[in-house]
């Protein structure tokens, strides 16, 4: 059977009163039901001799629609691949005989167990806390494991109750809230402490806290907990972390330092001299240097994080990727501590890349395709995961030492899953949008495309705004294009993998030259003749949902919209959201000084312009743009009569399918539907002008 009668096969089923409800199964097609089939694998660690790999894959438990991790282990040949243990962030030992990782134990929540690569029988539990570790680190003469951790520091506030009676059930006390950041998305209400560095002796007892008072290691954006950078000296004397050593660090937007740490006295003292946002730092081999990442401090929305180098006392520091002008990330010493491996994104591609201390930054590997470097082993051969828009990520191995070497896959997780899947084909596309700006962008075709055609389309938004679509492989849109949906992902300005200028494009203007950016991509692929104008549709989630709001709030041409977890109304968004500073930062003055330009940024300003029939969809937990930014929405529409409805989304934080597989399942359905709901748009369809 062709590929072209499966299309016309997959049909959806209609009810008279919703509409559109759901795919009809495919053995041949990528609908939603193969969702629970592929895994995704992360993390590879190469052993310091570069004979073994232990990588993680997550899967979907689909009896407790939940997302598992398991790690396995295999050659670094691809040979006597196998499962290694239930757990995440494994971390080899110095000498390679074993792995320490992350698991479920006791008393509770994740702790870190060490185990043994040959010979041993099972894993030992090392530590028992009542907070979880993070960012683990083997020290150096592998007797200890680094590791970061919460630690409380309640809010007292005594107040003289009366005696309750015996058998009473009083209603608990408020929660004492008395920082600006008190709430986090995917953790919810957050306890007031602060984390801190440990070390923990691999043969048990109680873990020792290094550092110590009223701040957070790790850098931070916005106050939001993340990965902790820090590192080891080779002799162990002395840790490197990054960090806001300051009592003022609630208050703190993009503001981190590097530091010196004494493992045995927590004495501490910076290293960085320039105020910015500085992190990721890594020891060279022989103790001499830190490469470390990050940028001076600035008004902007955004800056490239830039691959610096210091001397191991702070001295000299300078920066080695100043002509790249792009986010350094994953960054490893080459074991001869000439220079520096990291990986960049640039116009939709990440590869890696080799800053000599002397030199200008050269490529390793290049090409439409997506490299995580996980690690490097003394020998200079390199773990890494590679995915394309075919097939998503595998593990694969790359040898350093060989110029031009060719990249070799390891793993072949998703094989299987997809022989018989036929996926839509991609293309790229580049135009020129206003003031000259060039945009790039990306099609995917639906199988068995025929150019003669007219087919709906869908334009997906990324979020961010500061972020990049890529060239990996995308269930999303290759399920709408199983579907017989084109679709169009672009990258407007302010997104990463082009520089500081295009990134800042938008600063104190957003949303702005970015909506010309997408509505030029529509025109691009609209010109190519195989697009039913009357059936085109928009949507995206986060700053997606901000330029979806915007969009449909600036041009009648779309027949609906899908506007997921949005930002609607700037000024009530710094009060619901765990991240107010981020908010601010796109306005030279506080509402409260001066209110009209966070009016007129706001897509909830310019609801009396819209007629598209708009579906809204938000997670129930969601702490980043909070449910509140979708109902102030919602009832607006529906006041104006406008088709809407509003789907809250149980168990979701930001995002309405990354907590929850069939939460994913259910948005892709819920959008198809709503999108064929609606054929025609609710007005006549008008070029991409304001009102």
């Amino acid at each position: 059977m062709s590929v072209t009668r499966h299309v016309a096969m997959l049909a959806l089923a209609i009810t008279p009163s919703l509409g559109v409800a759901q795919e009809t199964p495919s053995d041949t097609l990528l609908t939603v039901g193969h969702f629970f089939d592929l895994e995704q694998v992360n993390d590879p660690q190469i052993s310091p001799d570069g004979s073994q790999i232990v990588y993680s894959r997550r899967w979907v438990n689909k009896l407790e629609d939940k997302y598992e991790t398991t790690l396995y282990i295999m050659k670094s040949d691809g040979t006597r691949n196998r499962v290694f243990a239930k757990g995440s962030s494994p971390q080899w030992s110095p000498d390679g005989t074993r792995i320490a990782y992350l698991a479920d134990g006791e008393p509770k929540g994740a702790q870190i167990y060490v185990r043994y690569v040959d010979g041993d029988p099972g894993p030992t539990q090392i530590t028992h806390l009542t907070e979880s570790p993070a960012d683990i680190h083997w020290s150096p003469d592998g007797k200890s494991i680094g590791f970061s951790m919460f630690v409380a520091k309640p809010v007292v506030w005594a107040i003289d109750m009366p005696k309750a009676p015996d058998s009473a059930h009083w209603t608990r006390a408020p929660r004492i809230v008395e920082t600006l950041h008190f709430r986090e998305d995917r953790k919810g209400f957050q306890d007031a402490g602060f984390r801190h560095l440990f070390v923990a002796s691999v043969d048990g007892g109680p873990a020792r806290q290094i550092t110590h008072g009223d701040w957070n290691v790790g850098s931070r954006f916005d106050g939001l907990s993340g990965p902790v950078g820090w590192d080891w000296t080779p002799e162990g004397k002395s840790i490197i972390l990054d960090g806001w050593d300051a009592p003022d660090g609630d208050y703190q937007y993009r503001a981190s330092n590097l530091y010196a740490v004494d493992p045995n006295t927590g004495a501490t003292h910076v290293l960085t001299a320039d105020k910015g946002s500085w992190h990721s730092p890594v020891v060279s081999p022989d103790g001499k240097h830190i490469a470390y990442a990050g940028y001076a401090s600035t008004e902007k929305t955004y800056h490239t994080s830039g691959l610096y180098v210091m001397d191991i006392d702070g001295k000299n520091a300078r920066q080695l990727s100043e002509s790249l002008d792009r986010d350094a990330g994953d960054i490893h010493w080459a074991s001869d501590n000439t220079g520096i491996y990291f990986a960049a994104e640039d116009h939709g591609a990440r590869n890696v890349l080799f800053a000599p201390l002397t030199g200008a930054v050269r490529p390793i590997t290049s090409g439409p395709i997506l490299v995580g470097l996980g690690s490097i082993s003394k020998t200079g051969v390199a773990a890494i995961t590679r995915s394309t828009t075919q097939r998503p990520a595998d593990v694969a191995r790359l040898d350093l030492k060989v110029p031009k070497s060719e990249i070799v896959q390891l793993t072949h997780i998703n094989d299987a899953a997809l022989s018989r899947i036929h996926l839509g084909s991609l293309e790229e596309i580049n135009y020129v949008s206003s003031g000259g700006a060039k945009i790039q962008g990306w099609v995917v075709k639906p199988p068995g495309f025929d150019p003669s055609k007219k087919y709906p389309l869908i334009m997906e938004i990324h979020g961010g705004p500061h972020g990049m679509y890529n060239v990996a492989f995308n269930y999303m849109f290759q399920n709408f294009a199983a579907n017989d949906f084109v679709v169009i992902y672009v990258n407007p300005r302010g997104s990463t993998g082009y520089g500081s200028a295009f990134g800042a494009a938008i600063s104190k203007a957003y949303p702005g030259v970015d909506y010309d950016d997408l509505m030029a991509g529509i025109d691009t692929v609209v010109a190519r003749g195989y697009v039913d104008t009357k059936r085109m549709y928009v949507g995206g989630c986060s700053g997606g949902g901000v330029l979806s709001s915007w969009v449909i709030g600036h041009t009648t041409r779309f027949a609906a919209a899908a506007v997921r977890c949005p930002v609607i109304d700037w000024i009530s968004m710094t009060g619901e959201t765990d991240i107010p500073f981020f908010t601010v930062n796109w306005f030279d003055k506080p509402f409260w000084e001066d209110p009209e330009p966070w009016l007129k940024e706001s897509p909830l300003m310019y609801v009396g312009h819209v007629t598209t029939p708009t579906l809204i969809m938000t997670g129930e937990l969601d702490r980043r743009t909070p449910m509140p930014q979708s109902e102030e929405y919602y009832v607006a529409l529906k006041m104006r009569h406008i088709p809407t409805t509003l789907l809250r989304f149980e168990g979701e934080f930001h995002g309405t399918g990354g907590q929850k597989p069939t939460n994913f399942i259910r948005t892709q359905l819920y959008m198809m539907s709503w999108y064929k709901r609606y054929s025609t748009p609710s007005t006549a369809a008008s070029t991409a002008s304001s009102p």
